[in-house]
C-alpha cells in the first residue's frame, strides 16, 4: 500500500481563489497589518509570503517594520495604534519576538476581532467552547485538508502528538468538535510509539525533525505533518520520517507542499471573516 498524497499547496490555491472571489464581492476592502520586530531570516520570509498572498487576494496588506531592540512599551502602543486604525481589519505580531518582549502581554494587547492568528484569549476561550471566534490558522488549515481529502471524523481515534497553544491544544479542540475521540500526546507521555499506533488520525506538531517513525503508525492511518525543520544539509523535513510511512499510511501530507500553504490561506480567510464581522 502507498499512501494517497494530500496536496496542501492545491488545496491552499483553492481557498484563496475562494477568498479572493469573496473580497471581490465586499463594498469595502479588507486590511491586515503584519507587525515584524527584528529582522530573523525565516519571520522575515514568512512575511513576506503573507504579505503577497494577501495582496494576491485583494486585500490591503501593510507591514510594519520594528527594530530587534524595540522596547515592550513601543510595541504595545503600535498595537494599540493597529486597534484603533478603522482600516485594519487583522492584525499578526510575527512569532517569535525577541527574547525581551513578552509575547503573551503583546497578544493579549491585540483586540480579539483582529486577532486574525486566534492566539487572543478570548478566541482560545471562543475555541474551547464551541463558540465563534477567531481560530489558529493552522489548525484551521488541517481541518480543511482532512475535510478535502474525506478523512471521517465522527468516532475516530485522533492522535495530536504535541501541546502547544498555537497548534496542538486548538488541533485536539476542532477534532474534538469534529466528534473525534481525541488524545494529547507529548515528550512525557508513556510508550509514545504505541500511543501512535493506536491513531487513525495522527497530527504530528512536535517541532522535532522526523521523531515519528514508520512503524508508530497503523496501517491505512492519516498523518499530517504539521512540522517543517530544516536539517544541517539544507533539507526542509517535518516532524515524520515521511518516506518511512509512506507505504504504511492511508494519506499522508508533504513537507513542504502540506499544511504550510494552508496556514497562509486561513490567515486570508480570517483576515475577510474579521472584517464582515466588523461591520456586521
Amino acid at each position: 500500500m502507498t499512501a494517497r498524497i494530500i496536496d496542501g499547496k492545491a488545496v491552499a490555491a483553492a481557498l484563496r481563489t475562494t477568498v479572493a472571489a469573496r473580497v471581490a464581492t465586499l463594498p469595502f476592502v479588507p486590511g491586515l497589518t503584519v507587525v515584524l520586530v527584528g529582522d530573523d531570516p525565516a519571520s522575515t520570509v514568512y512575511v513576506r509570503s503573507k504579505d503577497r498572498a494577501a495582496k494576491e487576494a485583494g486585500i490591503l496588506a501593510k507591514t510594519v517594520r520594528m527594530p530587534a531592540d524595540t522596547p515592550q512599551t513601543v510595541l504595545l502602543v503600535e498595537i494599540a495604534r493597529l486597534n484603533a486604525d478603522p482600516a485594519t481589519d487583522g492584525i499578526l505580531v510575527q512569532l517569535p519576538l525577541p527574547p525581551h518582549i513578552d509575547a503573551g502581554a503583546v497578544i493579549q494587547a491585540i483586540d480579539p476581532a483582529k486577532d486574525v492568528d486566534g492566539f487572543h484569549p478570548a478566541n482560545v476561550a471562543a475555541l474551547a467552547m464551541g463558540r465563534p471566534g477567531l481560530v489558529p490558522c493552522t489548525p484551521a488549515g488541517t481541518m480543511k485538508l482532512l475535510k478535502h481529502a474525506g478523512v471521517a471524523l465522527s468516532g475516530a481515534r485522533a492522535l495530536v502528538l504535541g501541546r502547544s497553544s498555537i497548534v496542538g491544544r486548538p488541533m485536539a479542540a476542532l477534532l474534538l468538535a469534529a466528534d473525534a475521540t481525541v488524545t494529547i500526546a507529548h515528550s512525557r507521555t508513556r510508550d509514545l510509539p504505541a500511543e501512535c499506533r493506536r491513531a487513525d488520525i495522527l497530527i504530528a506538531a512536535t517541532g522535532r525533525p522526523e521523531m515519528v517513525r514508520g512503524n508508530w503508525i497503523a496501517d491505512g492511518a492519516t498523518i499530517v505533518d504539521v512540522g517543517i525543520n530544516r536539517l544541517p544539509d539544507g533539507r526542509l523535513v517535518g516532524d515524520v520520517a515521511y518516506t518511512e510511512c509512506l507505504d504504511r499510511a492511508g494519506a499522508i501530507t508533504p513537507v513542504p507542499g502540506g499544511v504550510g500553504p494552508m496556514t497562509i490561506a486561513c490567515l486570508l480567510e480570517n483576515t475577510v471573516e474579521a472584517a464582515i464581522r466588523r461591520r456586521a
